[in-house]
């Protein structure tokens, strides 16, 4: 394949891929075959050119989302203790990413706002306890560790998405509240329930202060995204009840009921939250990670084949299909958290569902890692193939990717499940999948690849910067592709990528040998993950001290 036809892989015609996507998203829907999920992704990048029948084995994905949750609440994922000193939290939380980007991730989840607190310095809320040991007492010596941990993350290669919890003020393990947490500063707006202090979400001055923390962290910090998780309205614990009819009966007059307002004050927050994210960064993501289950089939005949399963509509009054539909979220990560042999509420069904109710935007399953090898009734998480098994059928949906909770859980590794994502599903790279509707003009290609060979018989090979795109992006990173002399260059396979490089504009390939022919194109990918043309190719062959085009 020559460079015109391989650049042609990375410039589609948006029109006609938009169609196409939502052709191919209506068969897929129907009969959910993995082949034709392929051919979606390979449409979208060589532009409705026949497939080769040259091999009859699935590609792996060329972008997935793949991601973990970092939990900081109660020290569960980072830091594992909160007496640790700032440079052994710094080396620790950079081992973590360590593991991570081995394992295959492309994102992390970090859990920056726990319980009305703050891991960050530019934040009206105490520093965190889980941080430096008591709520409100600064790190010393001084960091801000926001600021480190994005920077470690992008050095990566990882998107850093800040999560934030948006209901708790005091957590119930909390050993130390500081008399600047606002259960103190404005105890009107707080609802004590089952030993945690929360926000009463139907009072518009909490409303307008969560919106006030998100953007604040926006402005601030170089994240990619704003996460929320699942709490909204508490979970119900018996005996206890939501003390907020003080709230209902000022703000909620035109409503039939409690529960119609308690959902319509979850909605306002959120597109509240959406309108000034987009206002400050319109590129930065926003997403939320629900419970599971939206509403079950036999409530409403929209809702998903589960059975008596806890739904956030009913008992969280979070209208969780109600945001992604009308677009207020970028990406919607459900709390999949079942087994595919879990007869209530099965895996499956609930894939299936939030496939056909994702209304074009991202969906990320959110994958219950934390099971694994763990006694409970469910036996099926006994299974070491259930995570595999699961990523594998989230695949042949029409999915965007995962995210695994927590970080802990893949770390521990239990039932090896961890090195089947490293060895098999994870073993090629992919990269994040674009979002068309927040950017979709690629950067322009790198320019003047050269190469040389170093004394330790490694390839150099080294660019200059792309000139910026139209909509002045330039390169965030690069995609380093190589290929065989007789191998038909393709834009779509991963297993050609040998590397990202994500600073500078230089890559050291380690594994060439003497004697050996090879053909390199290298790609720009801007923020949002737009590809470029690639600029090649470079024809090498590897001799003894020195290096010759052919």
């Amino acid at each position: 394949m020559n460079l015109k036809q391989f650049s042609a892989n990375f410039a589609p015609n948006y029109v006609t891929l938009i169609r196409l996507t939502f052709c191919i998203r209506f068969i897929v829907k129907k009969i959910r075959v993995i082949t034709l999920f392929l051919l979606l992704d390979f449409f979208l990048l060589t532009g409705c050119v026949a497939q080769s029948t040259e091999t009859e084995i699935p590609l792996p994905p060329k972008r997935e989302f793949r991601a973990v949750w970092i939990a900081t609440v109660d020290n569960i994922d980072w830091p594992s203790s909160k007496t640790m000193p700032p440079s052994e939290q710094r080396s620790e939380f950079s081992t973590l990413l360590d593991f991570h980007k081995r394992v295959g991730m492309n994102a992390v989840f970090v859990q920056v706002r726990a319980a009305g607190d703050a891991f960050y310095a530019k934040s009206s809320e105490p520093w965190s306890e889980w941080l430096t040991g008591k709520q409100g007492r600064r790190p010393e010596p001084f960091w801000d560790p926001l600021d480190f941990m994005i920077k470690e993350a992008h050095q990566r290669g990882l998107e850093f998405h800040a999560w934030l919890n948006l209901n708790r003020l005091v957590h119930k393990s909390s050993t130390s509240v500081s008399t600047d947490n606002l259960s103190y500063t404005h105890p009107e707006w707080i609802i004590n329930y089952d030993g945690y202090k929360l926000f009463d979400f139907g009072i518009p001055e909490v409303r307008d202060f969560i919106t006030q923390v998100t953007v604040n962290v926006a402005k601030n910090y170089d994240v990619d995204g704003i996460h929320f998780d699942d709490y909204f309205y508490p979970y119900v614990v018996p005996g206890q009840v939501v003390q907020d009819d003080a709230t209902f009966r000022k703000y909620g007059k035109e409503f039939a009921s409690k529960a119609d307002w308690r959902r319509n004050n979850i909605n306002l927050l959120v597109k509240q939250i959406h309108d000034a994210l987009q206002e400050v960064n319109p590129r930065l993501k926003f997403g939320i990670s629900p419970c599971g289950v939206w509403r079950n089939k036999g409530t409403d005949p929209e809702g998903s084949k589960t059975y008596g399963a806890l739904a956030s509509y009913d008992d969280l009054f979070a209208d969780s299909r109600k945001w992604i539909k009308e677009g207020w979220v970028d990406y919607i990560a459900p709390q999949v958290y079942f087994s595919s042999g879990f007869n209530r509420v099965p895996y499956k069904n609930l894939v299936d569902w939030w496939t056909d109710n994702s209304f074009g935007r991202h969906l990320y399953v959110g994958m219950g890692a934390y099971r694994v090898g763990y006694k409970e009734r469910d036996t099926n998480w006994a299974n070491p193939k259930e995570i595999p098994n699961q990523v594998r059928y989230f695949r042949g949906n029409e999915t965007d990717g995962a995210i695994f909770f927590s970080s802990r859980s893949l770390k521990n590794n239990s039932l090896g499940f961890v090195d089947s994502l490293r060895q098999d599903l994870f073993r090629y790279p992919a990269l994040v999948p674009t979002m068309p509707w927040k950017d979709n003009i690629p950067p322009l290609s790198p320019k003047s690849l050269k190469a040389t060979l170093l004394l330790n018989n490694a390839l150099e090979l080294f660019w200059e910067k792309p000139d910026p795109a139209s909509d002045g992006d330039g390169a965030t990173y690069y995609v380093i592709y190589r290929f065989e002399p007789d191998e038909k260059a393709s834009a779509y396979d991963p297993r050609r990528i040998i590397g990202m490089c994500h600073e500078g504009e230089k890559f050291v390939d380690k594994t060439v040998q003497p004697g050996k022919r090879y053909v390199y194109y290298i790609t720009s990918v801007d923020r949002l993950h737009n590809e470029s043309r690639p600029i090649g190719p470079l024809r090498v062959e590897v001799q003894e001290q020195k290096l010759v085009r052919f």
